[in-house]
């Protein structure tokens, strides 16, 4: 069998990183310099302490958050969704600065986002390049690596389809090893993966040079052959790698931690953690001024238009469950007559005569959640997230519907990714609610500040009016 190219790059990879690292520095550097000659503020007091102070804050996010590592398992979206959080952290940080140091004539300069989108497309630009550059010579067999899987099970399968169905990672998969090997389902990979062996001979394949990487794939429960495989291969040149059997369970945003040198693997965690809460946190404030400012005089109008038509508070507050559980005060424009937040509260339904004229109007269009953008500014709320729910309703199906709490593992949102995709309104039947759940989940998944920003968009056209908002 013919083996794969190897390229230079396997031999250096600490050389690239660090090239890597420089190549960003000098990009930040070169486009600021530029940009400043261009505008005329090169020779300005403060350009040279502006440029430190962004390249550290720049180069401290990058390092604590691990951009610099390997490219080869990881989508060039994802990499490039990195950067643009990192850089506009930087540049936050750079307006606070400007602020702090009462320099507000340049916070206020709109020439400013010219040079953050110049330098974000320069940082963006490269990886985009170099990638291109480098799938391209993997698909024709240079700078790959050969792998080998260990274990014949389901994540075995899995991980061997994952392989093989992403050409762009340079993986070239050597086949299987295992002592007791399993019927697979190969066909769906395409083509024939042999199992070469047993253990013993995985470990004389690796000693004799022809194996990159080793993955195994073995349950957690066999833990002698694992001990005894990871000590053989230690006797080699390959790259071991453990994929647990734990992935099989459904996670939500798992990963691993640290704790003081032992490495852990969450199950269950949030997105929102270190600069993605930051990134969110920002988007909500500014997001929420924006629209405030815009909606200021209809509030008042529909403020007015309550206290006309009906009796009672113009606003409503409603406990519901925030981040992690935590009870909050909700604020919508009244809609009833009642005002129910106890223990029981009935869903509004269709013709429902608790509603008021005035009220169906605003309930139709949505108008009646505007006062949450003052619960987003609080910090309570997001502008995308899961809608909240009265607190009855979730005792009600937090133990009706499967992984009901995991939704509050961010904080809710005054419009979702169920909701702009139908699943909104009364939930007659427990399937509704589980299909709301199901997306909520997947938002919390996949969050991403585009993901919010399409969330945002499809609300604007599609999100007031619907035919379940009653």
């Amino acid at each position: 069998m013919a083996r794969p190219l190897k390229g230079i790059l396997q031999a250096h990879q600490s050389a690239l990183s660090l090239a890597h690292r420089a190549l960003d520095i000098a990009l930040i550097v070169t486009c600021t310099l530029w940009f400043n000659w261009m505008s005329g503020t090169l020779h300005a007091s403060d350009t040279w302490g502006r440029l430190m102070a962004i390249v550290l804050v720049f180069h401290w996010l990058a390092e604590y958050h691990q951009l610099y590592g390997s490219w080869r398992g990881e989508r060039v979206t994802r990499e490039l969704l990195r950067v643009f959080n990192y850089w506009a952290l930087t540049f936050c940080c750079l307006l606070v600065i400007d602020y702090t140091l009462n320099t507000a004539q340049v916070v206020l300069d709109r020439s400013l986002m010219a040079w953050f989108m110049l330098v974000l497309f320069a940082l963006c630009g490269y990886r985009l390049l170099i990638r291109s550059t480098l799938q391209a010579l993997r698909r024709r067999g240079f700078n790959t690596r050969t792998v080998a899987i260990v274990g014949t099970g389901q994540i075995g399968e899995r991980l061997a389809y994952s392989i093989t169905a992403a050409p762009w990672m340079g993986l070239h998969l050597l086949g299987f090893y295992d002592d007791e090997p399993q019927q697979m389902a190969l066909d769906e990979l395409g083509k024939r993966l042999p199992v070469l062996g047993n253990l013993d001979q995985l470990v004389l394949d690796a000693r004799a040079g022809r194996i990159d990487k080793v993955y195994i794939t073995l349950a957690m429960s066999c833990e002698p052959s694992l001990c005894n495989l990871v000590k053989g291969l230690s006797d080699t040149t390959a790259s071991v790698y453990l994929i647990p059997d734990v992935f099989m369970f459904d996670l939500l945003h798992a990963r691993s931690e640290s704790i003081n040198g032992l490495t852990s693997i969450s199950l269950v965690d949030t997105p929102m953690d270190g600069s993605s809460q930051l990134v969110k946190r920002f988007e909500d404030v500014i997001v929420s001024s924006l629209i405030l400012a815009v909606i200021a005089v209809p509030m008042v109008l529909i403020a007015l238009g309550i206290k006309i038509t009906s009796r009672g508070p113009v606003f409503f507050r409603q406990t519901r469950y925030g981040l992690d559980g935590r009870p909050i005060m909700v604020w919508k424009f009244r809609s009833m007559t009642v005002q129910e937040n106890g223990h029981e509260v009935r869903q509004a339904s269709r013709n429902d005569c608790r509603v008021t004229p005035f009220g169906a109007f605003l309930r139709r269009t949505s108008l009646d959640e505007l006062p949450q953008f003052f619960n987003v500014l609080r910090g309570d709320m997001s502008i995308v997230g899961p809608r909240p729910h009265a607190v009855a309703h979730n005792e009600q199906y937090r133990k009706q519907v499967n992984c009901y709490m995991l939704r509050h593992k961010v904080k809710p949102g005054i419009t979702g990714w169920a909701q702009v995709n139908g699943w909104r309104g009364e939930t007659t039947t427990l399937d509704k609610m589980q299909k709301r759940i199901e997306f909520d989940l997947d938002y919390i998944e996949h969050w991403s500040v585009w993901l919010d920003l399409k969330i945002i968009a499809l609300t604007l056209f599609k999100g007031f009016i619907h035919k379940n908002a009653f």
